[in-house]
Order: C-alpha cells, then structure tokens, then sequence
C-alpha cells in the first residue's frame, strides 16, 4: 500500500543517492521500497481497467 510515509523515505533516499550516495544496506532498503510502490501502481491500474466497460452498439465496428 502507497503512503505518505512510503513516498518521503523513497524520496529521502533518492536525494541522498544524488548527493552523497547510498550505503549498501540503503541501497537494498531503496529497491525494496520501489517494489512496493510499483506493485501499488500496478494495483491501482488492474483496478482501474477492471472497472472499464465497452458501452455501444455491436454491429458497429471500433474505429
């Protein structure tokens, strides 16, 4: 699940990796962080999509 939290720990680390670089262990913690987002990203457009309907008439072809 996407936080506020989660967002300012994936920012505080990217701003330290463009500045002085990242540890390691921070460096580990960092991807970590980023699966999680992306798998709510992802979550959030597989809902999103399954909400979709297609409204129209079926002899008409898509254009």
């Amino acid at each position: 699940m996407i936080t506020d939290k989660l967002i300012a720990r994936i920012n505080e680390l990217a701003r330290k990796k463009r500045t002085s670089g990242l540890t390691e262990a921070e460096q580990k913690e960092q991807k970590e962080l980023y699966a999680v987002y992306l798998k709510g990203i992802r979550g959030q457009v597989k809902g999103q999509l399954s909400q979709i309907r297609y409204v129209g008439d079926k002899k008409t072809p898509l254009q």
